[in-house]
């Protein structure tokens, strides 16, 4: 008998959904597991290979103030999946919020972020830029209260906060690493 699911029940609709999912084994057995459902969503690496920079957000994020006391996360570009191309909204999104154009990008997978309570699948790029792309103001949407700063940021810099745990975004990591196996000589 494979695993099922017999019922959700609904907790709280908001941004995100929160439910129990009653779920029944393989082997027969009613198991409870909480599961949170907001959509798909999309992150890019915005970097400029000649000038070796990246650019980034940072910004105030309640659960890390909430956990850790920290005003700001240093985040790569990233929102909500909006449509059916996930390349298109990881534009919008670096338009959004750091005022860049990006004509090229590179989809570099799908993954979970975290599967063990999230439906979220985070649509991942990394997409080259030049200074004369950055032609928008960015800093968020301010309906959305996002208070965005950006950083220009050298890609050694990074390398380094990644190899000593002050690059601590998941999504910002895992893209820095890809980066720097596909192109490891921006980093040289």
């Amino acid at each position: 008998m494979p695993y099922e699911i017999l019922r959700l029940e609904p907790l709280h609709e908001g941004w995100s959904f929160f439910a129990i999912a009653v779920v029944r084994t393989p082997g027969g057995e009613e198991i409870r597991r909480e599961v949170e459902d907001h959509g798909a969503a999309v992150a890019v690496l915005p970097y400029d290979p000649k000038r070796r920079v990246a650019l980034l957000a940072e910004q105030f994020r309640t659960p890390v103030f909430h956990e850790a006391a920290r005003d700001a996360l240093l985040e790569c570009p990233a929102g909500l999946l909006d449509g059916d191309d996930p390349a298109e909204d990881a534009r919008r999104e670096a338009f959004e919020e750091i005022g860049v154009v990006l004509s090229e990008v590179e989809s570099i997978g799908t993954v979970w972020s975290m599967p063990g309570i999230s439906t979220e699948r985070i649509h991942l790029f990394l997409a080259p830029y030049s200074p004369s792309d950055r032609t928008g103001q960015g800093g968020g949407l301010a309906a959305e209260h996002e208070h965005i700063t950006i950083r220009e940021i050298p890609l050694a810099e990074l390398a380094a906060m990644a190899d000593d745990g002050r690059l601590d975004d998941m999504k910002t990591f895992a893209l820095l690493q890809t980066l720097r196996l596909r192109r490891p000589a921006l980093f040289a």
